[in-house]
C-alpha cells in the first residue's frame, strides 16, 4: 500500500540507528517532513542525506539526550512555533541496560533504563500532546517489546520499562479517544540492531529481520487510514497483527 504523507510533520527518537533510523527514512520517502532526534549527530545527518537522496525534503535534526528533560519540554514549543502541529510522532528510542539477576542490577543502571525508557517517553508525550491535537489525524506509535509480558529472567530492568510505556500510552488513548489522535503501542519483534547483539550475543544476526522491513510494516499505522486506538500491534514475518500474549 503506498502512503502518501506529504505535508506532514514527523518526530522520531532514536532516529540515528536501528529501526528509529529506517522509520524516519520511511516516514520521509513518503513524503512526511522528520523531525529526527539522537544522541549522535553524524548518524542524523546520514539519515538527512538519504531523505533527501530519495527525493524528500530532508530532516530537521535535533541531536539531545533524551535524559536532558528540559530539552525534551522546549520540543513540542519549538514544533510549535516552526510548524504550528504535529501529525506523527514515532517513539522508539530506548537502552537495554544490563542483562542481570534483579538483585545484581546496579541502582544508577536501573534508574537510566527507567529515565531514557519510561520518563523520557511520558515528558514527550508531555511535550508534544498539544501539537499532535491540531493534526487533523495526529497519530503516535509508542515501541514496546516482547520483554514487556514474557518477563524473561535477567530482564527485569527492561522488561519492566516496557510495561510501563505500555501502560501510558493506553492510558494516553483512552484519555483521547473521542479526538482525532490515534495512539498504537507496538512490538517490532528481533530485529537486526545493535541492542539486539548487545542482548543475544551468540545469535546470528540474519535469522531476525533488517529494521528496514520493520519500517515498512510501521508505515501504514502512521496514515489516515489507520483508525485504531490503544491497542498492542505486533510485527511479525514483516506484517502487523494484533498483540497475543506469550504462552
Amino acid at each position: 500500500m503506498m502512503i502518501d504523507l506529504k505535508g506532514r510533520i514527523a518526530l522520531v527518537t532514536g532516529a540515528s540507528r536501528g529501526i528509529g533510523y529506517f522509520t524516519a527514512l520511511a516516514l520521509g520517502k513518503a513524503g512526511a517532513h522528520v523531525v529526527a532526534c539522537a544522541r549522535t549527530i553524524g548518524g542524523l545527518e546520514e539519515l538527512d542525506d538519504a531523505i533527501r537522496q530519495a527525493g524528500g525534503s530532508g530532516a530537521t535534526l535535533v541531536p539531545f539526550d533524551l535524559s536532558d528533560m528540559a530539552a525534551i519540554d522546549r520540543l513540542g514549543a519549538a514544533i510549535n512555533e516552526r510548524w504550528g502541529q504535529l501529525d506523527i510522532l514515532i517513539a522508539n528510542a530506548g537502552i537495554l541496560g544490563t542483562i542481570s539477576p534483579i538483585g545484581h542490577v546496579e541502582a544508577k543502571v536501573f534508574e537510566q533504563v527507567m529515565t531514557v525508557n519510561v520518563t523520557a517517553t511520558w515528558r514527550l508525550i508531555r511535550s508534544v500532546e498539544p501539537v499532535l491535537l491540531k493534526s487533523d489525524q495526529g497519530r503516535a506509535l509508542i515501541l514496546s517489546s516482547g520483554a514487556a509480558h514474557k518477563c524473561r529472567p535477567f530482564w527485569g530492568p527492561y522488561s519492566a520499562s516496557k510495561a510501563a510505556v505500555e501502560a501510558l500510552a493506553r492510558t494516553w488513548a483512552g484519555e483521547t479517544q473521542r479526538l482525532p489522535l490515534r495512539i498504537l503501542s507496538v512490538d517490532p519483534g528481533g530485529t537486526r540492531t545493535a541492542m539486539r547483539a548487545q542482548a543475544m550475543p551468540g545469535e546470528d544476526p540474519q535469522t531476525v529481520p533488517h529494521p528496514s522491513e520493520i519500517a515498512a510494516a510501521l508505515l501504514p499505522l502512521c496514515g489516515p487510514e489507520q483508525m485504531e486506538t490503544g491497542k498492542l500491534f505486533q510485527v511479525r514475518e514483516n506484517r502487523i497483527v494484533d498483540y497475543r500474549m506469550p504462552e
